[in-house]
């Protein structure tokens, strides 16, 4: 991976996760709420979930 398509992926991911905030800050702050207030297990799940998902993606493409 050259440090450009690494460079790309970083910009899309940041794009991606300031569009939430972006249109709509209200939701989006109900969200980091009620995501705060969950059981520690649960955020493990919920993390443990994202990374082998990006894993499986990143496999299926590479």
């Amino acid at each position: 991976m050259t440090f450009q398509l690494f460079m790309l992926a970083i910009a899309l991911v940041l794009i991606l996760e300031g569009i939430g905030p972006l249109l709509f800050p209200n939701k989006w702050r109900r969200y980091l709420n009620e995501l705060s207030n969950q059981n520690q297990q649960v955020l493990r799940r919920i993390g443990g979930a994202l990374v082998t998902a990006g894993a499986v993606i990143l496999i299926i493409f590479s």
